[in-house]
């Protein structure tokens, strides 16, 4: 009888086991397309994954995934190779519509999920260099962010309708890296486009006297806005940067969390929900100040292609679309 005991109470051991790990393996994994280390785009992810609520949900798992950034991002969430992802606006405008460079292909597989912060691109030149607008930038070295980044490819976007992408001496290299070289004079100008203030713009203003050029300008007078309608005026406020002592108008693009049009409703309305609460938002916050821009108010800015079902019920709940 003892015997017979112990075998029973493997057996109910054994099953119990089972039962679990197929519970675990029934656990969906859900991937979240993030961008290079250290950047923006990968913080979203991350701090997404390692938010106790979110490790907490029992229908599925949320796994960061490191990528180049916006461009390889909207062509894995196209494929279904990431559930979500982080991308610009004005990438999912231009996939959706085939407008991508050397990209006919029509990403409508693209769907967005929720405004996240906004990227302002910046132009940053030395004092005294005579460079006054976009167009003096004609035969000049600058920085035009990595190769493959949003950076880069907004870059080209931008000085491509002004005329001067093959006018200029380009260099493609990271936003730290640029501000070395121009900190050397081995560039008369460096761009970027993300939210500030940018720690490679504080370093530069340390060992040059530094200006941002008024791209607003250049961008109405040239059509700019009309063209490509994702992109939003602001200013770069005085002070923000040494040695920058009044505002200086720009333009941004929105960085949306966008989702696979396959993504289960249920499982865009449940991050939601998680996310963009009081603990959430804090929590976001917490991973990187940038995020201070994410909120329920502006939870659906800078869209201007369709929004996941999952999304646009949880944004009606809330307000914020009808």
């Amino acid at each position: 009888m003892k015997f017979k005991s112990i075998v029973v109470g493997v057996c109910a051991l054994l099953a119990l086991t089972f039962a679990f790990s197929a519970d675990s393996f029934a656990k969906k994994r859900i991937v979240f397309g993030g961008g290079p280390a250290g950047g923006t785009f990968q913080v979203v992810a991350n701090a997404i994954q390692v938010y106790d609520p979110v490790k907490n949900i029992k229908e599925f798992t949320v796994k960061a995934q490191s990528s180049a950034g916006s461009v390889e991002n909207l062509r894995k969430v196209e494929k279904g190779r990431s559930h979500f992802g982080v991308v610009y606006s004005g990438h999912v405008y231009l996939g959706r519509n085939g407008m991508m460079k050397n990209d006919a292909k029509k990403y409508e597989n693209v769907l967005a999920v929720a405004y996240l912060y906004g990227a302002p691109a910046q132009l940053v030149i030395r004092a005294g260099s005579g460079i006054k607008t976009t167009k003096d930038l004609e035969g000049k070295k600058v920085g035009v962010g990595n190769a493959g980044s949003g950076a880069f490819a907004n870059c080209e976007l931008f000085f491509s309708h002004l005329g001067i992408w093959d006018k200029i001496e380009r260099n493609a290299m990271g936003y730290n890296d640029a501000a070395a070289a121009f900190g050397n004079k081995q560039l008369d100008a460096f761009w970027l486009f993300t939210a500030f203030p940018s720690g490679a713009v504080i370093m530069a203003a340390q060992t040059n006297d530094i200006k941002l050029v008024n791209l607003d300008a250049d961008a109405e007078a040239s059509g700019f806005y009309k063209k490509y309608p994702y992109f939003a005026k602001l200013s770069v406020p005085a002070g923000t940067y040494k040695g920058v002592d009044a505002d200086v108008p720009s333009f941004q693009d929105s960085a949306l969390w966008v989702a696979n049009a396959k993504v289960s409703d249920d499982v865009v309305y449940k991050l939601l929900s998680v996310i963009f609460t009081p603990e959430g938002l804090k929590h976001m916050v917490s991973q990187k100040k940038t995020f201070k821009e994410m909120s329920i108010e502006k939870g659906a800015n800078g869209m201007v292609t369709p929004m996941h079902p999952g999304a646009a019920k949880f944004w009606k709940e809330k307000g914020v679309i009808k």
